[in-house]
């Protein structure tokens, strides 16, 4: 846009995403503070009018998208250390707002820790830099790595994978001062002392998801208890889902017993896994138990930590998920869902055959991504807005529920700072804004994107 910001701006004529649903309304913004403002100071109490008026002829507005899970975008790989490192990141937060991302969350994969000493101080969240010349806003990292399970490494090169048994270990593997740029942990929970680790995770402000696992479903409870709230890519690299065993995924479907309930009989004896050395409730059971079994115990009864259902991470690309998946898990918890693209740097790229890090090579293939050596797909190389139009049409979920997926439930996963900024269209929250437009084939389409209340597609 040319000329100085509009002060004051109305959106009017509108679908506005709100508690879930698209309803008629007007927003106002102020490009000063770079938040939204309440309509009663802005027109009735202080008779301001406003200096620019967005007739959005029922176009939907909602917040600027949230992805949790990107490894890079514009040819850029926010893994791999670099001397341009910045200059180059600069560049390709200006490339990804384009889409209708005006937050994200840059993964860093399992790798050495020179490397994570090299990139992680430049991956830091953006804090009271406000800047909308900055582009899209990072939010802090996502280390997925490299303490994951070995046989369900996916992409992760396992040379680099490593166990934890000792905050030291953390430490000496990200650097002790590099933790303050870290915003959430992606770990298997079962490898090491893991287990006993996550609370020293929760205490820092990190988030500990849950991923890259082979943690039968009472580790992973165990984990929740423990303090973790996130399940990175939901069915991608972890232990399948069994109708006797589900693994990883019962988090989702379990709740809190009213009463004792009796543990059923094993079904088969690998099922029964007891919890890793260093677990916090390790200690106060002297036999395992089913992967399907609640305890009777008093102390596992009364702790209501144990029952939480945690944030899952869909890869709704269309690729790495089947429709059917994406409904079953979207249905057992809606309110956990949370849409990410763990789009590659190769995203934008044209088709073809790609040099990555010296290990291996991808093949890029339309929106499909596949390592050369063993045709293991490598993450996607799609959108935000392609996510959300697939899930939309998959579950049946609705544009507004879809919508939330990106916007107000990952904000609530990032924590209580991201949740009163970020995610919602309401009175004082930043004024990171989509406008979208449904096409004659129903998909959406990003028509205007605004950060901080000044427009920059």
């Amino acid at each position: 846009m040319s000329g100085p910001n509009p002060r004051l701006i109305k959106f009017t004529n509108g679908k506005l995403l709100k508690d879930g649903q698209l309803v008629p309304g007007d927003l106002w913004v102020s490009s000063e503070t770079g938040r939204i403002m309440s309509p009663q100071t802005a027109f009735y109490s202080s008779r301001q009018t406003a200096d620019k008026v967005i007739d959005l002829q029922g176009k939907i507005l909602a917040p600027g998208f949230i992805d949790v899970q990107i490894n890079g975008y514009h040819n850029f790989d926010f893994s791999t250390p670099d001397p341009d490192f910045a200059i180059d990141f600069a560049n390709t937060r200006h490339q990804m707002i384009k889409s209708g991302l005006t937050s994200f969350v840059p993964t860093v994969i399992s790798t050495t820790p020179d490397a994570y000493r090299a990139v992680l101080p430049h991956l830091g969240p953006a804090g009271r830099d406000r800047d909308t010349d900055q582009g899209c806003e990072c939010l802090g990292a996502h280390i997925e790595g490299p303490f994951l399970s070995p046989v369900r490494n996916g992409i992760h090169n396992q040379e680099v994978l490593r166990e934890a048994h000792s905050w030291s270990d953390i430490e000496n593997c990200y650097g002790s001062s590099n933790l303050q740029y870290v915003r959430y942990i992606t770990a298997a929970p079962e490898r090491g002392d893991m287990m006993s680790l996550i609370p020293d995770f929760v205490s820092r402000g990190i988030v500990f998801s849950i991923g890259h696992s082979n943690a039968t479903f009472e580790q992973a409870q165990d984990a929740v208890a423990a303090g973790a709230t996130m399940l990175t890519h939901l069915f991608n690299a972890m232990t399948p889902f069994g109708h006797r065993d589900p693994g990883i995924f019962g988090l989702l479907g379990q709740s809190r017993p009213s009463s004792p309930v009796t543990t059923p009989r094993q079904s088969r004896p690998g099922s029964a896994s007891p919890s890793p050395h260093g677990s916090p409730r390790s200690s106060t059971r002297s036999t395992p138990r089913s992967s399907l079994s609640i305890s009777t115990s008093i102390s596992d009864l009364e702790d209501q930590a144990r029952y939480r259902q945690p944030y899952f991470g869909l890869i709704a690309d269309g690729i790495h998920l089947s429709a059917q998946a994406l409904k079953i898990a979207y249905s057992a918890y809606p309110e956990g869902a949370i849409l990410v693209t763990d789009a590659q740097k190769f995203a934008g790229c044209s088709d073809g055959a790609y040099e990555w890090r010296g290990e291996d090579r991808f093949i890029k293939e339309g929106q499909v991504l596949k390592l050369e050596s063993n045709g293991r797909i490598a993450g996607s190389v799609v959108d935000l807005i392609d996510c959300v139009n697939n899930f939309r049409r998959f579950t049946g979920a609705g544009t507004a529920k879809a919508l939330e997926c990106v916007t107000s439930t990952p904000a609530k996963m990032l924590g209580k700072d991201v949740e009163r900024s970020k995610g919602k269209l309401e009175t004082g929250m930043d004024a990171d804004l989509v406008v979208l437009e449904e096409g004659s084939d129903g998909d959406l389409s990003v028509h205007q994107v605004w950060k901080f209340g000044i427009q920059v597609v």
